[in-house]
């Protein structure tokens, strides 16, 4: 049996918590960040706190093998005097919304080979998908990620108000954004990629900026010329 000691309290620390404590070979516990003064021992502690915290979060605990589950910081933000590594599960997560680890990649990465074997071990118990990613890489992942997903979201939350203010329901728009997330499974996003601006068709263009607030328009512009550039 393996003991995993997860310390934060944030969306990440709770959904590896839950996923953990369903497996009988893994005797998991969480403690918060804020309250150090016990840390149980542990052969893996997976640090799941801000970024800015893994530093001084790190220099405080003593067991043998400490990682964070960070997509940005290098595996060297951990400054504690033991091994180091780093357990990176690349997805969205929110508390209270089930997700289905077999699906989602998890990263890894550590400075020693046997350490690696038992991060892989880790990750194996949740995913199916795992890929040995260093801090370098990861920091490319990371920003990747933020494009397909946090500033998506955003561009769902404009095309969200765009039907709010015109008395239409969002949920007309759902089954094109579950096509559009299918078709990128199954060809580039370049091949996929359709509307007005990949069609040159200028007239569209400009009555649909009429449609359009301040803001709206300088998204709208910057996205149309950065299509028909081709980046």
């Amino acid at each position: 049996m393996i003991t995993v000691l997860i310390i934060g309290n944030g969306n990440v620390a709770w959904h590896l918590f839950n996923a953990f404590n369903t497996h009988k070979s893994i005797n998991v516990s969480k403690i918060n960040s804020r309250t150090l003064h016990v840390i149980p021992k542990a052969d893996v502690t997976i640090i799941a706190v801000t970024d800015n915290a893994i530093e001084a979060v790190s220099k405080q605990v003593g067991n043998t093998l400490v990682v964070h589950t960070s997509g940005f910081s290098s595996i060297k933000t951990l400054k504690n005097t033991t091994n180091r590594g780093v357990f990176y599960p690349l997805q969205s997560f929110t508390k209270g919304k089930k997700v289905d680890f077999k699906n989602i990649p998890i990263c890894i990465e550590a400075e020693h080979k046997r350490d690696e074997e038992i991060l892989f071990h880790l990750a194996e118990t949740l995913s199916c998908k795992i890929y040995k990613i260093d801090s370098k890489q990861r920091k490319a992942l990371h920003v990747s990620a933020v494009f397909v997903n946090n500033f998506t979201n955003f561009l769902y939350k404009t095309g969200n108000d765009i039907c709010n203010r015109n008395n239409i329901p969002f949920n007309i728009l759902q089954p094109l954004i579950e096509e559009t997330a299918k078709k990128v499974a199954e060809i580039s996003p370049e091949a996929a990629q359709t509307g007005p601006a990949i069609r040159m068709d200028d007239k569209t263009i400009q009555n649909q900026l009429f449609l359009l607030n301040k803001q709206e328009k300088k998204i709208y512009n910057l996205i149309t010329k950065s299509i028909q550039n081709g980046n």
